[in-house]
């Protein structure tokens, strides 16, 4: 009687913590971390910013893989074809970007004004990958641009402090559009469109940790997006398409160098890695390297959103890391051991990295550090 009594005690106790495992928060990213990557050469000549790339370090650098759908590979691939090469020298970080489109057109002609309401093309550069304060450039076929300064992503709202500096307006950045057809010509089928630019390291250095323009071997994290609304044409013009049902206009097309795997580029976790080299282009072949410490912070970026599930569940964070699912980690012989802490509003979560007595955290806004 007392076996009876004892096992049924045991098989309780187990379906109750089974039933308490369950329970836990876990987060599960919609599409695999899988980040694209980019050797970014150094150029053998200064480039004449006008659209042509016609220099041989364009020639010589090498094209990003083709953008897809910012959802990845949960939507079809684009039925046309966007991509980008990169170089830098001592005064630039010089991007180009080849666009297939059959109808090229463009209505905004004023700088900062929102350049995503025509077809555009879009660049974001965190240069520390802390997840915070990094920089917005876009562009039309008409040459026209939005430098934007983001302070923090749109996430990561706090009251009384600005979202971002939308009036950046950085001196001596550098563009230009060619057109492989004729602008805003519903009678002709275009090729698409090419942008160039450089862009100064005296503005982007300012976002990095150091402050300086990058060395051999780092990385920096990018992403291109490329928006793509559905039109008609319309007594000779472009006119955007509505929706029956809302009739408000068709929801845009969002093309990607590296995948979200939601409709929102303000997600600096999951941009591409652009490796510098001082090797000039086209001389000698680098290898990009792989940081271990990434999976480090993409478990943590895991443990975030799990905060903010259990936050949405319960109605605050937790200190308790019981109630998360922690996550692997294919690195030999580590272990992540977060250590949460809690205040009424706010969180930190610390995992060791692999340098003995440093620690990577992240917090309630999503900044991601190392200290």
């Amino acid at each position: 009687m007392r076996l009876k009594v004892f096992l049924s005690l045991i098989f309780f106790l187990s379906s109750f913590l089974a039933a308490k495992a369950q329970e836990k928060i876990n987060y599960t990213s919609p599409i695999p971390f899988l980040p694209e990557t980019y050797l970014c050469y150094q150029s053998l000549e200064p480039l004449q910013i006008d659209g042509s790339l016609e220099e041989s370090s364009w020639e010589a650098a090498a094209w990003t893989t083709d953008f897809v759908d910012i959802q990845g590979a949960l939507r079809p691939k684009p039925p046309l074809q966007t991509r980008v090469k990169m170089l830098w020298d001592d005064q630039f970080f010089y991007i180009a970007a080849e666009i297939e489109e059959p109808h090229v057109w463009a209505t905004l002609q004023d700088r900062d004004d929102i350049i995503y309401q025509d077809d555009d093309f879009e660049v974001f550069i965190d240069p520390d990958g802390d997840g915070m304060l990094y920089a917005e450039f876009e562009i039309n076929a008409f040459n026209t641009v939005w430098d934007l300064l983001m302070l923090r992503p749109y996430r990561s709202k706090v009251a009384g402090l600005p979202q971002n500096i939308f009036h950046w307006n950085i001196p001596d950045w550098k563009t230009a559009v060619t057109i492989q057809g004729t602008i805003n010509d519903p009678d002709d089928q275009d090729q698409g469109w090419t942008v160039e630019m450089a862009i100064p390291w005296s503005a982007l250095e300012e976002l990095a940790k150091p402050k300086r323009q990058p060395k051999e071997g780092e990385q920096w994290r990018i992403n291109f997006s490329r928006v793509d609304w559905h039109v008609e044409i319309k007594e000779g013009t472009y006119v955007k398409i509505k929706d029956p049902e809302t009739g408000k206009n068709r929801a845009e097309e969002n093309w990607v160098w590296s995948p979200q795997g939601v409709i929102n580029m303000h997600q600096p976790e999951t941009w591409g890695y652009v490796q510098f080299t001082e090797s000039k282009v086209g001389a000698e072949l680098v290898s990009f390297v792989e940081d271990p410490e990434e999976q480090i912070k993409w478990a943590l970026w895991n443990l975030y959103h799990q905060e903010y599930l259990y936050r949405k569940e319960h109605g605050f964070f937790t200190a308790d890391r019981l109630q998360l699912t922690i996550p692997r980690v294919e690195i030999e012989g580590y272990n992540l051991r977060p250590v949460i802490f809690m205040g009424p509003k706010t969180f930190e979560i610390l995992v060791p990295s692999l340098k003995k007595g440093i620690f990577w955290h992240i917090n309630e806004e999503g900044r991601i550090w190392k200290e």
